[in-house]
């Protein structure tokens, strides 16, 4: 139950609905630039998302889909390594739309990484070796 809850938990974090009705006409919308902010995370965590997460997500990777705005990786269910890099993904780069979809009958994990203009090309380069395998 508790696995269960930190799943639930960390799907909140990363996918909150947003309401356009609830923003005023006259508030203008922040557009974070395109870029990662390392400093976002703590030396410790910055170490484990780059240095150990990162790195263990890469070995699990499947395939990767190219999508008009960005790209799709099939993952093996790794739900705890997945998330945890998807919240620290989301603090330092905070321009990427994230994207989880688990798959039925225990079917692979999906991460999609998709957002406004130019972000594609961001991720092209910095991830560059998550795409060339």
């Amino acid at each position: 139950m508790r696995k269960i809850f930190q799943f639930i938990s960390a799907i909140a974090v990363v996918a909150p609905a947003i309401s356009a009705s609830a923003e005023s006409p006259a508030q203008t919308e922040h557009v974070s630039p395109l870029a990662c902010n390392a400093f976002a995370l703590s030396p410790e965590a910055r170490k484990r998302h780059f240095e150990e997460v990162g790195p263990a997500l890469l070995k699990l990777k499947k395939s990767t889909r190219e999508l008009p705005d960005g790209y799709e990786f099939e993952l093996p269910a790794t739900w705890q390594l997945l998330t945890e890099w998807v919240i620290d993904e989301r603090l330092c780069c905070r321009f990427l739309d994230i994207e989880l979809r688990l798959s039925r009958d225990g079917g692979p994990f999906w991460l999609r990484l998709t957002g406004r203009s130019g972000t594609k090309e961001f991720i092209k380069e910095d991830f560059e070796q998550l795409l060339s395998q």
